[in-house]
């Protein structure tokens, strides 16, 4: 699903020269529920952003379903983004004066689908996230937990090959933490292969594989055992 070989990001002013990503290697397998750890500035965030094809690497290579990513010119890069990824954020990125039924619809327009088609899209991404009998609301109306469920619907009702999550519990105490944390198990249960960066030790342990960054490096992969969901 996801490849990256000896992949680079380097930042450079006229000034200095940073290295966020050097020799960076991971391979997140069809189906997989890959966790990324690491200390603040070891390059989880510029791994992030070049997997979701929001900035682009220095050398290396980087495959994303198939398709090689390198030199792909912006349209290119977002029509794949558009085509494979989904992403749920810390801070759920919902826009307060729409229903949550219209928040869900907002990426679905941009891909120009039908109404027809984006109405069943966003009933089923709302029903799988048990939010079918709220549509109408707005995110005022929800808690935490809530709110981030209808992010992760969002993110599902483009039908994503790829989630990428960033810091998805961070926002949430803990019982709401693990409540959508059992949501994204079920999702990744059902198929859909799912990378999440996340500093909570115990969301880390629950995932099939952790990949620790530090200082722009996979310095550890360890293998869990599969969820229960899984």
């Amino acid at each position: 699903m996801l490849r990256m070989q000896n992949l680079s990001k380097v930042y450079r002013t006229h000034m200095i020269e940073t290295h966020a990503l050097r020799g960076f290697e991971i391979h997140v397998k069809q189906g997989e529920f890959v966790t990324v750890t690491g200390p603040s500035g070891s390059g989880k965030t510029s791994f992030l952003n070049i997997a979701g094809l929001l900035e682009e690497f220095t050398a290396g290579e980087y495959i994303l379903d198939g398709v090689n990513v390198r030199g792909m010119d912006d349209n290119a890069r977002s029509r794949l983004r558009n085509e494979k990824l989904g992403f749920i954020f810390q801070g759920f990125n919902l826009i307060p004066d729409l229903s949550l039924f219209d928040n869900v619809d907002v990426p679905l327009r941009y891909r120009g689908f039908n109404a027809a088609e984006r109405r069943e899209r966003i009933e089923d991404a709302l029903a799988k996230v048990g939010l079918a009998s709220r549509m109408k609301h707005y995110p005022a109306e929800l808690s935490g937990g809530q709110q981030q469920r209808v992010a992760i619907a969002r993110a599902l009702a483009g039908t994503p090959k790829l989630l990428l999550a960033d810091e998805p519990t961070g926002n949430l105490d803990t019982q709401m933490a693990r409540g959508v944390m059992e949501l994204l198990e079920e999702i990744n249960a059902q198929g859909t292969t799912i990378l999440m960066v996340t500093h909570d030790p115990e969301l880390a342990t629950r995932s099939q594989r952790n990949v620790h960054i530090i200082d722009g490096q996979v310095s550890d992969l360890v293998r869990k055992s599969p969820t229960l969901a899984a």
